[in-house]
């Protein structure tokens, strides 16, 4: 694979993307989406992955398939931005002009990466470019036209399904495939580590329009989305760690992190009492546990 070797051919001039992908206990899926980067149709591309404390055979099935990429093997599970910051400096270290995060989860079409580098080339106020995710399921559907929308006050978040209407620009970009500037990195870091699973992008994003850079998005990079393969069967994790970092997040970014948190953490209690799901409504009480035990000095009082 031309996409794991170090020194690639620089005739065509493309500029050097380094991707990232993340594997925890998804082997199958990862080796799938590697073997699609094979028929990428970009020649300066190096991959990364990272083994986010794998506790199956993923790092036997990933070395097995494709011997020569660079697996990096965290130890234990960092989480999803924990995972992709190691990734993006093993990514950093090669030179990269822009990193490429893409979930293990996906397919992304052979020519989704020079349309990815392609629109962000043409404005150099783009700090990162989103990619158009449609379900692996349903591929004539799209689950999110490049990113979405928040709404600060009351914390919710919607996809986008379709281009924005003119003036109207995405919040946010989500990192299932997300191509990201390097200099956009060094000027406002990596992602936030606090956020262990779920809302990492959006932060990433927030911070990344605060510091002046613009989000776009490659309307022809289409990426085929499996959706939460790696928590599909673990609810629990799922609604504790969304509820965790959602709360997180309106701390840092709401104009009114109380009512914005109440109005969140009230709307999904509701819908899962109404489906009668009881143990679904403790673990988003564990999320709210799990965010006052991590950081006890937030400014978002919640007692």
């Amino acid at each position: 694979m031309n996409s794991e070797k170090k020194d690639v051919e620089t005739k065509t001039g493309e500029p050097l993307v380094g991707c990232v992908i993340v594997n925890w206990n998804g082997g199958r899926d990862t080796v799938a989406c590697l073997d699609a980067l094979r028929s990428i149709e970009y020649s300066r591309l190096f991959v990364v992955v990272v083994d986010n404390g794998s506790s199956d055979d993923s790092v036997a099935r990933i070395e097995a398939a494709h011997p020569a990429v660079c697996l990096v093997k965290t130890g234990k599970n960092l989480g999803f931005s924990g995972g992709n910051n190691a990734g993006i400096r093993e990514a950093m270290r090669h030179e990269v002009k822009y990193v490429w995060l893409l979930n293990n989860d996906t397919q992304p079409a052979p020519g989704v990466l020079r349309e990815l580098v392609r629109t962000a080339e043409a404005d150099f106020r783009l700090g990162a470019v989103g990619s158009v995710l449609h379900y692996a399921s349903a591929p004539q559907k799209i689950q999110a036209w490049g990113g979405g929308w928040i709404n600060l006050w009351s914390g919710y978040s919607s996809h986008a399904t379709a281009p924005p209407k003119p003036g109207r620009r995405l919040d946010f970009l989500t990192a299932a495939s997300m191509l990201v500037r390097r200099k956009t990195l060094e000027d406002v870091g990596l992602m936030d580590d606090r956020f262990f699973l779920y809302w990492e992008d959006a932060e990433l994003c927030f911070r990344l329009r605060k510091n002046g850079w613009e989000l776009g998005v490659a309307r022809h990079a289409i990426v085929l989305h499996k959706v939460n393969a790696s928590t599909r069967k673990r609810t629990s994790p799922t609604d504790r760690h969304f509820t965790s970092s959602a709360i997180r997040f309106l701390s840092q970014y709401s104009p009114v992190p109380l009512l914005a948190t109440f109005l969140f953490l009230s709307r999904r209690v509701l819908h899962r009492a109404g489906a009668g799901r009881v143990e679904a409504i403790r673990n988003v009480w564990q999320g709210v546990q799990d965010y006052r035990n991590r950081d006890p000095w937030a400014a978002l009082p919640l007692a």
